[in-house]
């Protein structure tokens, strides 16, 4: 896998609340869907504890504080899925980019003390459609 510090969104950040992605990425005012699919890595760092869920939301916005954004994808992940090395089913960058993206991370039930992310656009990840 290859990876770039420009297309992180989180570095192992722990998640500990409702939060959003440490790092905004600017993707330019075009769409960035077409052609080869753009790999989104979302790994689980560590082990989540407490919660019942965390939705994961990839968002856009046409500027940088997302004063108003859009989902563009999302996937709720169950605590029994919240475990080191657990990969997301969100693989690709969707439509719809608006220029500014970023992760949303939505606590579901009670907020954890221990849980992390890392997160990030790579190339060659392991389970892309080059290897379908």
């Amino acid at each position: 896998m290859i990876l770039d510090e420009q297309g992180l969104f989180s570095n192992n950040q722990k998640i500990t609340d409702t939060c959003v992605s440490e790092n905004i990425l600017d993707l330019g005012n075009r769409e960035v869907s077409f052609g080869t699919p753009i790999n989104v890595f979302i790994q689980i760092g560590e082990d989540f504890n407490s919660l019942t869920s965390l939705t994961i939301k990839v968002q856009t916005s046409k500027t940088e504080n997302f004063e108003a954004e859009t989902d563009l994808i999302s996937q709720t992940m169950l605590l029994e899925e919240l475990k080191k090395g657990a990969i997301s089913n969100i693989k690709f960058l969707p439509k719809g980019n608006l220029g500014y993206m970023r992760l949303s991370y939505t606590v579901n039930g009670s907020s954890p003390t221990q849980g992390s992310i890392f997160a990030c656009i790579a190339d060659g990840v392991e389970e892309s459609f080059h290897n379908a």
